[in-house]
């Protein structure tokens, strides 16, 4: 379990409504559990260890309708390829940008990922 303090301090922890395992993600995505691993390997979504075990979680918004999320790969390798850490990019994902509006994930969701990629671009550093 994530204590309420992580929750208050790190607005990740505060934007992502639910967390799922690997097993869970790769039955969201009807396939075994080594391809979801493979998937995450390949950087096709992003995780992170929660909790007192440490257990690599993603957060459901990542999928839709059993599978991934259309123009996350894309828009996750244009945040690497602009300078974010995986940290970084989970947090710029899901924090408001009035410009859109909404967050990042919510847009690529609406399928808006041109939108989305256009401001990871800019938001270089």
């Amino acid at each position: 379990m994530v204590n309420e303090e992580s929750v208050r301090t790190d607005p990740v922890e505060a934007a992502v409504s639910r967390w799922l395992t690997l097993p869970e993600v790769a039955e969201e995505l009807g396939v075994d559990a080594a391809r979801a691993r493979q998937l995450y390997a390949d950087r096709q979504f992003l995780a992170r260890r929660r909790g007192e075990r440490r257990v690599l979680s993603v957060p459901a918004e990542f999928l839709a309708d059993g599978a991934l999320l259309k123009g996350l790969p894309g828009t996750l390798t244009l945040l690497a390829d602009v300078g974010y850490s995986d940290e970084e990019a989970l947090a710029w994902l899901f924090t408001e940008d009035p410009t859109l509006p909404g967050r990042p994930v919510e847009a690529l969701r609406a399928n808006r990922g041109r939108e989305v990629r256009r401001r990871a671009q800019a938001s270089a550093f």
